[in-house]
């Protein structure tokens, strides 16, 4: 053995054994450092080196890792495909087909005098103005109590707390499942995983990670959960490591790291969805990585990117390059040493923050360029003018104040889509991929700007997205339709309305709201439609005056209005987890769009309701921080351009949407309330979410052959079926077949349902699953749903399939009637 080859050796096995010379310094910049709220910088101390070997180059320093012994890179991560059906109920909906016909038929009254519409009300420069700040109807009773807790929120979170929300995982369960921010996920390891850490996951999963089921096309795609690439820790987290919450707004959340319940936080992330970095503050700690993808090499720039900001290079061994920039308040230097291939530790504490990315193979150059700021929250406005609407989110930033802006964020396709001319200036061309919207692409700039068409021509009635609201008949089509309605109209409200249930109650009650419009607006039957209206008055007040199975309680610790039902029968799935905060767009939409018919027949009924229904629009839609009873935007995400069913659920793929259409019409109920009360802000709102919800729609759930955002070999299923934020899976939750998956993405049929299903999506997906007599001869009510959304594309067929004189209302199901169906086909066809 010759001398040279027997020091090399040596110096390799020294590695393991003693300290080597660290990695080189190099000299830090003195700009101003803004930190992030509430770090309060202390004084660095230098801790013990480990020491490796060091390689020079002409860009930095090198830390070449060891080889791996018997540890292998964790690169595939946890494939979750079992639906959690928690919260959900398991039963198909309540498609009824028993309903019993009237024993009398109703007779139509003498119209009643009504007052005229109510005076419309100013249009803000801001549109995210308060539908009211009152507390809810004193009727509805109060209680402190909820049976989820919120996991370690500190007291210094004053406002309400969003329970749909893209960080709700951290607040919920294990706190340990994922937050998806777009392109990143994080997630706290608390000591499990590849890493054993106790610190901060952070991944990003690319397209080639995707896991498909079987079939052509596939069922769902997934992505892998629990892959940890880089995990921001310290060397002061241990086994009593908390996790906790504030900041909590509907746009972004502030996630620390304590040592021990009741000490200082040691790490702080600002969470914003979109965000270009995933930056992490430290406070006097000694940072820690680690990798259960394991590191192959980190490289220290010789020359910072920016005065004051410290630039590494880290390649990981799934070939992935991340970059890591460090900006000090006090202007510490950050060294590492390399303990081994999943461990990397600071030479010294470090108070500053920490910036993590992923090389998208051309985001270099502008990551240094943007590295040093942060977003720590967003601020929404809007405007509406005529049939143009946009809105606007301004970040708010902290760290560099460099001018032009250098905040870097990341768009979804949609918002591409519909960026102004000055945001749209700003897109740069580095993209990444998101688990299920498509590829994200950079943008640099302290605000965006969209805007969007507004459907202002669409009302109650039939609408075309080509020829606007279509309600008109002939005399042969009126008479046909009132054969009908006369019937329909005459059916016990009560007894379907006032059920066990928020979901199905409202269904019921917003079925014979579209037969009274029908009956005065299409067919100017005002007697009879004064006669219906009476009924449904009465059914409705039940609910107004909280006398249903299970009333409703405004609770205080989530902030919101909850069935009773899981209060009095202790199980968390009872109407669909209402009381949990499931589907509260959903339950509560269908009771304000039965309100804004009613009050748009009869507005002298909105003086004396107006506070209910506003408090129910209030809990999932209330737009505005002066409104202290409920969080902003509840169930609408103004990302991801659509609403989350999902509320109080730890849930592995984080929240998840299910009824696109129903989203829609909670959508819909907003800009009709607003119009019938002379609320233009509202209304506007309303109109501005159905445009945006429709793009986003069309995006994401609803696939014509063009869809680009979606793996090719899913867009065949037509509709998403059930969409997560990590995954999509074409099922219900209340079974497999095709009329559920595709129906439920249909239900209600609507004025607004041709905004969000284009004639083009309808087609395919009709020829696809449905045509030549395949939807005839589907079971239930999902025909005749099937039957009415064939009225987007063929009004003419559905029409005569509605009237035909061998119509079964087996067909039909309990929030449908066979009179709208046929009115909207009818008006649709222009028979």
């Amino acid at each position: 053995m010759n001398l040279a080859f027997f020091l090399a050796l040596l110096q390799t096995l020294l590695v393991y054994a003693k300290p080597l010379p660290q990695v080189s310094e190099f000299e830090n910049g003195s700009e101003f450092f803004a930190p992030i709220s509430g770090f309060v910088p202390s004084t660095s101390s230098v801790v013990p080196s480990v020491q490796v070997i060091t390689v020079p180059t002409s860009s930095g320093t090198v830390q070449i890792l060891p080889e791996p012994s018997t540890q292998l890179p964790a690169t595939q991560g946890i494939i979750v495909t079992q639906l959690d059906p928690a919260g959900i109920h398991t039963g198909n909906p309540l498609l009824r087909t028993s309903i019993p016909s009237p024993t009398a038929t109703l007779g139509g009254g003498q119209p009643t005098a009504v007052p005229g519409p109510k005076p419309l009300g100013p249009l803000a420069d801001n549109i995210f103005q308060p539908v009211s700040t009152d507390p809810p109807p004193g009727n509805i009773p109060q209680r402190a109590d909820h049976p989820v807790l919120r996991l370690n929120v500190l007291p210094s979170q004053q406002e309400p707390i969003g329970t749909n929300k893209f960080w709700q995982n951290f607040l919920l369960g294990s706190q340990t499942s994922g937050t998806w921010t777009h392109p990143y996920s994080i997630a706290w390891s608390k000591g499990k995983g590849a890493t054993g850490s106790w610190g901060m996951s952070i991944s990003h999963i690319e397209d080639n990670q995707k896991v498909f089921g079987e079939g052509n096309p596939v069922r769902y795609f997934v992505n892998p959960i629990g892959v940890q690439s880089i995990v921001i820790s310290a060397l002061e987290l241990g086994g009593d490591t908390i996790l906790s919450s504030e900041r909590l707004t509907a746009f972004s959340a502030h996630i620390s790291l304590h040592a021990r319940a009741g000490d200082r936080p040691l790490i702080q992330l600002p969470i914003v969805q979109g965000m270009g970095f995933v930056t992490a503050g430290c406070n006097a700690i000694t940072p820690i990585l680690q990798s259960g993808v394991l590191f192959r090499s980190i490289k220290k720039a010789s020359q910072n990117p920016k005065p004051g900001v410290m630039k590494f290079t880290i390649e990981l061994e799934d070939n992935k390059k991340w970059f890591l920039y460090a900006w000090s308040p006090s202007g510490n230097n950050l060294d590492f040493t390399v303990i081994n291939n999943g461990l990397i530790q600071a030479t010294s504490t470090f108070d500053g923050v920490l910036q993590f990315a992923k090389d998208p193979g051309n985001g270099e150059a502008l990551y240094d360029t943007a590295s040093g700021a942060w977003a720590v929250t967003v601020d929404l406005s809007g405007t509406a003018d005529g049939a143009v609407g946009s809105y606007t989110f301004t970040f708010n930033k902290e760290g560099y104040t460099d001018n032009p802006p250098t905040l870097l964020m990341y768009a979804l396709p949609h918002h591409i889509a519909s960026f102004s001319q000055g945001t749209r200036a700003n897109v740069k061309d580095p993209q990444l991929d998101t688990t299920t919207k498509g590829r994200a692409t950079a943008v640099v700039a302290d605000s965006w700007t969209l805007s969007e068409s507004l459907p202002t021509s669409m009302g109650f009635g039939p609408w075309d997205p080509d020829q606007g609201e279509k309600k008109g008949l002939s005399d042969d089509a009126k008479r046909i339709v009132h054969t009908i309605a006369e019937k329909e109209i005459s059916q016990d409200m009560n007894a379907q309305s006032n059920l066990n249930s928020m979901y199905y109650s409202g269904k019921a009650l917003a079925k014979f709201a579209q037969i009274v419009y029908v009956l005065n607006d299409m067919l100017d039957d005002k007697g009879l439609a004064q006669s219906g209206l009476s009924k449904l008055k009465q059914a409705f007040a039940v609910f107004i005056e909280n006398r249903q199975q299970f009333p409703l309680f405004y609770e205080s610790a989530w902030h919101g209005l909850v069935s009773s039902s899981t209060y009095a029968t202790a199980d968390a799935g009872t109407d669909f987890g209402n009381t949990y905060y499931n589907d509260h767009h959903f339950h509560y939409g269908y009771f304000v769009y039965a309100a804004a018919i009613i009050g748009h027949v009869d507005p002298s009924w909105i003086d004396p309701n107006k506070a209910y229904i506003n408090a129910l629009v209030r809990d999932y839609a209330n737009p505005s921080p002066l409104d202290t009873f409920f969080p902003q935007h509840r169930n609408f995400d103004w990302y991801h351009g659509h609403s989350f069913a999902h509320g109080l659920y730890e849930t592995a793929d984080g929240r998840d949407e299910e009824s696109s259409s129903e989203d829609i019409m909670s959508l819909l109920a907003l800009k009709l309330w607003g119009s019938v009360i002379g609320d233009r802000n509202l209304e506007a709102r309303g109109n501005l979410q159905l445009a945006i919800a429709s793009r986003a729609l069309q995006n994401y759930f609803l696939y014509d052959s063009t869809n680009a955002n979606q793996p090719s070999n899913f867009i065949g299923n037509k509709v998403s079926g059930i969409l997560f934020e990590n995954k999509i899976d074409h099922v219900t939750y209340f079974g497999t077949n095709i009329e559920y998956v595709q129906g439920i993405h249909m239900i209600p049929l609507i004025s607004a349902s041709g905004l969000a299903r284009t004639k083009r999506f309808v087609t395919e997906e009709w020829n696809a699953f449905f045509s030549n007599g395949r939807a005839e001869g589907t079971g239930g009510g999902w025909r005749g749903i099937l039957m009415a959304n064939l009225a987007l594309i063929n009004p003419k067929a559905s029409w005569d399939w509605f009237v035909n004189g061998a119509f079964d209302a087996a067909g039909l199901d309990g929030g449908a009637s066979q009179t709208w169906y046929a009115a909207m086909a009818g008006a649709l066809a222009g028979v």
